[in-house]
C-alpha cells in the first residue's frame, strides 16, 4: 500500500500540470487556411459576408451548447428563437409608420391587448382556486371554460382591428430606435418565451422536450408568417438598418468588416462570461445535475431552477444571434426561417465542435458554415467538369439545371460530415474538458 501511494504521488508530481494545446492550435490553423483559401477564391466582399453570417451562427451555437452540453437539454426549436430575434430587430429598427399612429387604430389595438391582459390574469387567478377549497376537477373545468371564452372574445376583437390595419395601413411599422435596442429586446423576448416553455417542458424526457420545442418553433413561425398587420407576413420587410455604416455609405467590404467587428466583440464577451460561469461553482453544479440528477437532488440542489436558468440563458443567446443575423440580412421574411438552416445546421456545428466546449463550438460554427456555403460552388465546379468531359468524350448533352443540383449538394455534404464526425469523433473534434479536483 505504501509503495502504491509513493508511486501515485510521484506520478502526480512529475506529470505536467497542463498539456500544450496541439489539437486546438492545429484545428485553428487548418480553419485559418480554409478561410484564406475562400478569400483568394471568392474575393473579400463575399468572404467577409460569409464570416459575418458564421459569427451570428456562432452565437446561436453557443446558446445551444450551453443547453445541450452544459445541462443535457436537447432543444430542437432553435429556429423559433432565431425568428423572435429577427422579429425584434425588425420591429424596433424600421421607421415609424405615422399613418398608423395618427389614426384611431392604436387605441383600438391597445384596448384589445388590455382585454387579453385581463383575461390572462383572470385565468391565472382561477387556476389557483384550490387554495380556497375548490375541488381540483371543478377548478380545471372553470379555468378551461373561462379560458376558451376569453380566447374567442379576444380573437374576435383582434381580427376586426388587424383587418382594418392591413387594409388601411399595410402594417403598424416599427419604432425607429437604434438597432442595438432591437437586439437586446430580441434576446429578452426569446428568454421570456424560453422561461414559459421551460416551466412547461423541462419536466419532460429529453426526446419529448425535443418534440415540444420543435412544435413551439413551428407555432412561432406560423404566427409571424400570418400576422400581416405586425410583420407584413410573406410580403417581407426591408431594408433593415445596420448598427454600422451600410454598404451604400462605405462600400460592401468595409461595411461588412465593420459589422464583423461588432459580432466579434459580442462573441468575445459571451465567450468570456460563459467560460467564467463554466469554471465557477455554478457551472460545476450544472454539470453535476447533468451527469447525476439523483445525487444532485440528494445534496439539496434545486434542479428545476438550475435547469430553467440554463435553458433561458441559451434562449437569450439564440434570440440575440437571430437579431444580429436578421439585421445583417437586411430583410425580415418569416418564410426564410427553416428547420434545416436554423436548427439542424446549428446542431451540426455543436456536434462537430464538441458539446460543452465553447472553443470547440466556435470552431464548429465557422467550419460548418464554410462547408455549408462553399459546398455549392465546389459541387457546381465539379459537375461542370464532369459534364464537359462527358460531352467531349461521349457526346453527352449538357444538363440545364446544374445550379439547382449543386445547391442540393449542401444537404449531402452536411449529412456526410455529421456521419463521419459521429463515427470518428462522437464527442466532437474538441470535446468537453472536465477538470477533476482531487
Amino acid at each position: 500500500m505504501t509503495t502504491n501511494n509513493f508511486h501515485r504521488r510521484d506520478d502526480a508530481n512529475t506529470a505536467p500540470q497542463s498539456r500544450f494545446p496541439v489539437r486546438e492550435l492545429s484545428l485553428l490553423v487548418v480553419l485559418a487556411v480554409a478561410v484564406g483559401a475562400v478569400y483568394l477564391a471568392m474575393g473579400s466582399a463575399y468572404s467577409t459576408r460569409m464570416l459575418v453570417e458564421a459569427s451570428c451562427y456562432a452565437i446561436l451555437a453557443l446558446g445551444l451548447t450551453i443547453q445541450w452540453g452544459y445541462a443535457g437539454q436537447f432543444n430542437a426549436g432553435v429556429m423559433g428563437f432565431v425568428a423572435l430575434g429577427g422579429f425584434c430587430a425588425m420591429t424596433f429598427s424600421v421607421p415609424v409608420n405615422p399613418a398608423f399612429w395618427d389614426s384611431p387604430l392604436p387605441g383600438e389595438l391597445a384596448k384589445v391587448l388590455g382585454y387579453l391582459a385581463v383575461g390572462i390574469a383572470l385565468v391565472f387567478a382561477l387556476s389557483r382556486m384550490t387554495r380556497l377549497g375548490v375541488p381540483s376537477w371543478l377548478r380545471t373545468l372553470i379555468t378551461v371554460v373561462i379560458g376558451l371564452v376569453v380566447y374567442m372574445v379576444v380573437i374576435s376583437e383582434l381580427r376586426e382591428v388587424t383587418d382594418a390595419i392591413e387594409s388601411q395601413m399595410g402594417f403598424i411599422g416599427g419604432f425607429g430606435l437604434p438597432v442595438w435596442v432591437g437586439w437586446v429586446v430580441g434576446g429578452a423576448l426569446a428568454g421570456g418565451i424560453g422561461y414559459f416553455i421551460g416551466h412547461v417542458c423541462l419536466g419532460l424526457r429529453s426526446d419529448y422536450l425535443a418534440i415540444a420545442t420543435l412544435g413551439i418553433a413551428e407555432i412561432i413561425k406560423a404566427f409571424l408568417k400570418n400576422s400581416d398587420w405586425l410583420t407584413r407576413g410573406t410580403a417581407t420587410v426591408s431594408p433593415l438598418p445596420w448598427p454600422v455604416p451600410d454598404p451604400g455609405e462605405v462600400g460592401f467590404t468595409l461595411a461588412r468588416a465593420l459589422y464583423l467587428s461588432v459580432t466579434a466583440v459580442m462573441i468575445l464577451g459571451i465567450f468570456f462570461l460563459l467560460n467564467r460561469a463554466y469554471n465557477a461553482p455554478w457551472g460545476r453544479m450544472i454539470r453535476a445535475i447533468r451527469d447525476n440528477e439523483v445525487s444532485s437532488a440528494a445534496m439539496g440542489k434545486d434542479i428545476n431552477r438550475r435547469r430553467l436558468e440554463i435553458f433561458v440563458l441559451g434562449c437569450v443567446l439564440m434570440g440575440l444571434g437571430g437579431a444580429a443575423l436578421g439585421s445583417f440580412n437586411s430583410i425580415f421574411d418569416p418564410n426564410g426561417y427553416l428547420p434545416l438552416n436554423h436548427t439542424f445546421l446549428v446542431l451540426v456545428m455543436v456536434i462537430l465542435g464538441g458539446p460543452g466546449n465553447n472553443l470547440g463550438t466556435l470552431f464548429g460554427a465557422v467550419a460548418v458554415y464554410i462547408i455549408w456555403i462553399m459546398s455549392e460552388p465546389l459541387a457546381l465546379y465539379v459537375m461542370e467538369l464532369i459534364a464537359h468531359f462527358g460531352q467531349a468524350s461521349f457526346g453527352w448533352e449538357l444538363p440545364s439545371n446544374l445550379e439547382s443540383r449543386a445547391l442540393q449538394a449542401r444537404v449531402f455534404v452536411i449529412g456526410l460530415l455529421i456521419t463521419v464526425v459521429l463515427r470518428v469523433a462522437p464527442k466532437g473534434l474538441l470535446p468537453e474538458k472536465v477538470k477533476h479536483h482531487d
